[in-house]
């Protein structure tokens, strides 16, 4: 989709409106391109955009830094390290999970390991895999004040000290950051072994392309000097010297904008098998940018492939093909799509190194998406609102030691639902006597129209099993109802799609999946445990869903998480059936 020519496999006048808008962006010697590349704010909303274009220049400042990437990566290689784990959330950690996800194990480096979780289970998980011995410890936030980073790096110091030694733990740990952060202080005090700082001008989501990527990708042991090679070509290939109409960005983030201002706000990801994970960090990128002011682009990532029948004219599909690992299902299926008159965006990728090149074309395309719509692409307003929910809840809890009581509106075989009074009484009338699960779950998902999305958000173990699990649901939803499908796990769906969810349009119907801890662990230096920063994240959230006016239903499983799982399954397929 960078050449004018693909434009006409769009449906008539999703095709006539990219190009105005295309023909608009470059007239008067391409002055919209130019103007996003000086970070003229008023190509937005007038806002303070311009503080958050560094990522613009990341790969240029990258290169730069590359002997010192290499001497880093030298130095932890040299040291006979096996295993990286990073812990972060967001985008210091999402970027960094496509690239362990699509490069692998790289050999005669570490390898590397992404945790952004409070489950305990999973925190638990890690630990076990990666252990102590031979292991070295990156830990990411830009802010240095994230909840989730700095009580991971408060267990997983702690234990390193248990099982090294004071002296020798805080050589483990690498450190990048902000400059002047409270982790920077924090990795002085500690001894770190590196600390790298980041670019304040740089959001999260907008990093991959910056120290929060390339720290871990030389940790790793990819090929930075190839890969941002890559990368620079896309830069300069999305420019201002190139009109609007060549510009593989900018005719990205036209497609988008547009599509998403015409009701085709669901865009579905389909990526070739060997880059799958991209979808994870293209749900943030695109969602936490998009989604405020009762607006958004809705990313659907890993949804089943259905017959062209079964969509609505709410999408938007994106094929990620590369062409070194392409699926003949996933062509014939996109094939499908398009010959039905589904509009589809075709993005050829010629190799597992041009990842860092799609990082950037996808980057541009977010921000001329977003200047397309209207809005502030580098905000994340709704954000803040499920954080300053969840620090009153452990608050309170370091404060009584207990979580406030909660009432369910309903209980069955071991499963209690939860939601507010108004919703309550509005689902039990629809659920029929005598009241069952299965009648909860019908007369809420039946509350599911055109346009709309079911959203099932986990606070689990991300492991397998549990996506397999998640996986089955959403085939029944999707199959069932004929609408487009989420699933996240938190809480790192909080610093991703979750903004989408509480700030876009009020066309999600949501289904928050929580459980009892069987093993917690102790969060060092605070009265509450993993499983409470767990439970009063997912608390918080539901709470300001409910704020916002949300459909929103709650699921708590209890302790047997794998049997809750497969009796909410059941009971989904007897509901929609």
């Amino acid at each position: 989709m960078t050449e004018p020519a693909a434009l006409d496999r769009l449906p008539v006048a999703l095709r006539d409106a990219v190009r105005a808008t295309l023909a608009d962006w470059s007239a008067n010697d391409n002055r919209k391109v130019r103007r996003l590349w000086a970070g003229d704010a008023a190509l937005w909303t007038g806002g303070d955009e311009s503080r958050w274009l560094g990522w613009l220049h990341a790969v240029d400042q990258q290169i730069e830094a590359l002997p010192a990437l290499e001497a880093l990566a030298a130095d932890v290689r040299a040291a006979g390290f096996e295993k990286a784990l990073l812990l972060g959330m967001g985008g210091s950690s999402l970027g960094p999970e496509v690239l362990a996800e699509t490069f692998g194990a790289q050999p005669g480096h570490p390898r590397l390991f992404v945790l952004d979780s409070t489950d305990p289970a999973q925190v638990a998980s890690f630990e076990r895999a990666v252990g102590y011995d031979s292991s070295v410890f990156i830990v990411s936030s830009k802010s240095g004040s994230t909840l989730e980073p700095n009580v991971l790096l408060a267990y997983f110091f702690a234990r390193a000290v248990e099982k090294l030694g004071a002296a020798e733990a805080g050589k483990r740990f690498i450190a990048v950051t902000d400059p002047g952060s409270k982790l920077e202080g924090e990795a002085k005090a500690k001894g770190f072994r590196h600390i790298v700082h980041g670019v304040p001008s740089i959001g999260g989501r907008f990093s991959a392309l910056s120290p929060f990527g390339t720290v871990p990708a030389a940790v790793m042991g990819l090929d930075l000097r190839d890969f941002l090679a890559r990368a620079r070509a896309m830069t300069r290939a999305c420019g201002p010297d190139f009109a609007a109409e060549q510009n593989p960005g900018v005719v990205l983030g036209a497609v988008l904008g547009c599509a998403a201002r015409a009701g085709r706000d669901k865009l579905t990801i389909i990526a070739s098998p060997g880059v799958y994970d991209l979808g994870a960090w293209l749900e943030q990128l695109i969602a936490e940018s998009t989604g405020k002011l009762g607006k958004a682009i809705i990313p659907v990532d890993l949804e089943p492939l259905g017959a062209p029948a079964a969509y609505g004219e709410d999408r938007l599909f994106v094929y990620v093909r590369l062409a070194t690992d392409a699926s003949a299902e996933q062509d014939a299926a996109v094939d499908a799509l398009e010959a039905a008159g589904q509009p589809v965006v075709r993005v050829a990728m010629p190799s597992k190194a041009d990842l860092g090149a799609e990082f950037f074309r996808w980057e541009i395309a977010t921000a001329v998406a977003g200047a397309v719509m209207g809005i502030h692409p580098f905000d994340q307003p709704d954000v803040e609102a499920s954080k300053i929910a969840t620090k009153a809840l452990t608050s309170a809890y370091e404060e009584t030691g207990v979580l406030p009581s909660e009432a369910p509106a309903f209980t069955a075989d071991g499963i209690a639902l939860y939601t507010d009074a108004e919703q309550a009484r509005a689902l039990a009338a629809g659920a029929g006597t005598p009241a069952t699960l299965e009648g909860w779950l019908r007369a809420h998902l039946m509350r599911l129209g055109p346009g709309d999305y079911a959203a099932l958000l986990a606070y689990v173990e991300r492991s397998d099993p549990h996506l397999e699990a998640l996986a089955a649901m959403r085939r029944t939803v999707f199959e069932r109802t004929g609408r487009a499908t989420c699933v996240g796990f938190g809480p790192r769906f909080l610093h991703s799609t979750g903004q989408a969810y509480k700030g876009g349009p009020n066309t999600g119907v949501v289904l928050q999946i929580t459980c009892d801890d069987s093993a917690d662990l102790a969060v060092p230096g605070q009265k509450y445990t993993f499983g409470i920063v767990k439970a009063a994240q997912a608390r918080g959230d539901f709470q300001v869903l409910i704020e916002r006016g949300r459909r929103a239903l709650r699921v708590h499983l209890g302790a047997d998480v794998a049997a809750g799982l497969d009796r909410l399954n059941r009971a989904l397929s007897v509901a929609l059936g």
